[in-house]
């Protein structure tokens, strides 16, 4: 390719590279996929000494904490996971930057390379737990255009920060040392779950202290299971028992516990003191509880689907990630794969100066159809203006090509006419002075009676029937306006008829009563 290509931060693409492996494990450097295990041992100063290390550039000991941690507690790994899953499985779409053909034809390879990068997206969520992740694009060159084939997840313990800026994450090369990384080669994502230094960003240092009170609670209660209901022993030696009998005695008591059979000389004497619980036994249990609640808090926001005890309501009390939890990993992830996947694709593909198509992955609308057409086949033939595109778009029907053929309402056809008694042809009717809203473009069909003086009464009576009618359509109108949602404008027409103007109605009927009335009798006085 002739023309120079940048990344999304104006370092200059080498294609060449592209194709190789960059940053695998090695056998003899600093990428080894050998791990230490800092929990062992773990004590509050040991934890806090570690996370001082990972803010002065030394984060390997905090990363394999932060494994360890989804190794080793299964709630703090259940809820990582959900929250993890939850958002790499949700919908994504593209968005062509315009209608042009060129744009659309880019956003359709972007569309194809989603299956490749689709199973890598869990693996980048890896960033939720540890502030950040890496993995690395294997670019396929076959067909004569660069598709991603896969991505693959890279050890975050072989990167590291810049120490003076905090900018990264940089790659440790085989001496160890950082050297920025190849542009258009990786996919980098930092989780902003608070703002700072990204390797203080991840879930893990929050939950690390949890963790780590929580493993002194265990093993307490499992200390204590394991001595509950079995009676203190306590042997008793003469003042002539040498050394050796003195181990016997004791190898004898810590035997009855497990063996329960032990023997000794006649000398020496044992004793059995029955076991008392004192206290609550229940503490470990609620301590570790506590603690769960609180990671169940920090990880998903909410506690209702992972506790589902008395005093936290049930597991239908929540989503399973708080919504705009999701929303906002939603987001940085979309924001991630445009930067580091949909730009350089578009650009090995293109060239510059193609507009991009935007990547976006979110959680479909659920959305009240049958609500929103009973609304719309009422509130239409009153006067409301609602525009098809919109309509569309909320039903989920894409607008029609320019030569497709669209469903339609039926067409009513006019029944045949009826030969009439006496011969006579129709007789014509002069048009009313005004066509109502519902007849207004509808066909004149001329009417087979001649008019009386009730039609003329008509007539009169409706020359004026907007004014009328308008004081009843207005609050519906400005409430349709003034709602967001379906359901609010349908909360808002329950209390809607208390906000009509009916006198100017009821006075019309009224008078037109009278006067049908009136006519009557009048016209029963001239028979």
């Amino acid at each position: 390719m002739s023309k120079k290509l940048y990344d999304a931060y104006g370092n200059p693409i080498e294609t060449e590279l592209l194709t190789e492996e960059l940053a695998g494990p090695t056998v003899t450097g600093v990428r080894t996929p050998i791990a230490g295990h800092p929990s062992h041992g773990l004590t509050p100063e040991y934890l806090a000494g570690l996370m001082l290390e990972a803010e002065q550039g030394n984060e390997q000991a905090y990363l394999e904490l932060a494994e360890e941690m989804e190794e080793k507690d299964l709630h703090y790994r259940a809820v990582l996971s959900t929250r993890r899953l939850q958002v790499s499985g949700l919908e994504i779409t593209v968005d062509a930057a315009s209608d042009n053909k060129d744009d659309v034809k880019a956003a359709d390879l972007v569309r194809e390379c989603i299956a490749a990068i689709r199973p890598a997206l869990f693996d980048i969520l890896d960033a939720v737990g540890k502030g950040f992740s890496v993995c690395e694009i294997f670019w396929n060159t076959e067909g004569r255009q660069w598709m991603p084939e896969r991505l693959a997840w890279r050890d975050p313990r072989w990167f590291g920060f810049e120490p003076t800026t905090g900018e990264g994450p940089l790659l440790r090369d085989e001496t160890g040392l950082l050297t920025p990384l190849a542009p258009a080669k990786f996919v980098t994502h930092v989780c902003r779950s608070k703002s700072g230094l990204p390797i203080r960003g991840g879930l893990a240092r929050a939950a690390a202290w949890a963790w780590l009170f929580k493993n002194f609670d265990l093993k307490s209660w499992v200390l204590f299971c394991e001595i509950y209901g079995h009676p203190l022993r306590v042997g008793k030696y003469g003042p002539s028992a040498t050394e050796s009998d003195k181990k016997t005695l004791l190898r004898a008591v810590r035997n009855i516990s497990s063996d329960h059979a032990a023997i000794v000389p006649d000398s020496m004497v044992l004793e059995f003191i029955d076991a008392k619980a004192q206290g609550n036994v229940q503490v470990f249990r609620q301590l570790a509880e506590y603690l769960d609640m609180q990671i169940s808090k920090l990880v998903l926001g909410q506690t209702g689907t992972t506790d589902t005890g008395s005093r936290v309501g049930t597991a239908d009390a929540h989503e399973r990630v708080r919504a705009d939890i999701e929303r906002s990993d939603a987001d940085q992830l979309a924001a991630t794969l445009n930067r580091d996947v949909v730009r350089p694709l578009i650009l090995l593909n293109f060239g510059e100066g193609r507009a991009l198509p935007t990547l976006k992955m979110f959680r479909p609308e659920k959305k009240d159809l049958d609500g929103m057409t009973n609304h719309l086949s009422r509130l239409v033939p009153l006067g409301l203006r609602v525009g098809m595109s919109e309509v569309r778009d909320r039903l989920g029907f894409p607008d029609p090509g320019e030569n497709e053929e669209c469903l339609g309402a039926p067409v009513a056809t006019p029944e045949p006419e009826q030969p009439g008694d006496s011969g006579d042809s129709a007789v014509d009717v002069k048009e009313p002075r005004e066509k109502s809203a519902h007849s207004a473009g509808m066909p004149d069909i001329p009417f087979e009676a001649e008019r009386d003086w009730i039609d003329d009464l008509t007539d009169e009576t409706l020359d004026g029937w907007r004014p009328l009618t308008e004081p009843l359509i207005k609050p519906v109108m400005d409430l349709a306006d003034s709602a967001t949602t379906l359901q609010e404008f349908e909360d808002g027409l329950a209390g809607l008829a208390m906000a009509q103007d009916t006198r100017q109605m009821a006075l019309a009927l009224g008078r037109s009563l009278f006067v049908a009335r009136a006519t009557s009798e009048a016209g029963k006085g001239n028979a």
